[in-house]
């Protein structure tokens, strides 16, 4: 118990900013707790594991939507929720990489190491919008 007191990385935001990276997130960590089935549509997890991972989703979002979704107690339901609420930034962010993408260039950064993150921090939004 005392594993899921800690937070692990950082929580949902209400407005959903890092909703991409947090999804991510959330995905591995229950993953690797073993709580991964318990998100899933159609799963045959116990009422213990059920409460262990809602406990951590609860954990790992902002207080506005802890108040929004205080009656939800299926992980599923909560996951479908917030998929949801904030699924749709595929499509408003895909534009604005491939506007970045295509506006990047070697010759605009100092150092080599800071065009090397921007071009991975594009690729990998590109990457999770497909």
């Amino acid at each position: 118990m005392s594993n899921l007191a800690k937070i692990e990385f950082s929580a949902l935001d209400v407005i959903g900013k890092n909703y991409m990276s947090w999804i991510l997130d959330v995905e591995m960590h229950l993953e690797s707790m073993g709580f991964s089935k318990t998100i899933n549509e159609e799963n045959e997890t116990s009422s213990q594991d059920k409460a262990k991972a809602i406990i951590f989703l609860r954990r790992h979002i902002d207080e506005g939507l802890k108040c929004k979704y205080l009656t939800v107690k299926n992980p599923n339901a909560l996951w479908k929720n917030l998929k949801e609420r904030y699924d749709h930034q595929k499509e408003v962010i895909l534009p604005v990489t491939r506007n970045e993408w295509n506006a990047l260039r070697f010759q605009d950064f100092k150092k080599v190491s800071d065009y090397n993150s921007a071009m991975f921090r594009i690729v990998s939004q590109l990457r999770f919008c497909e």
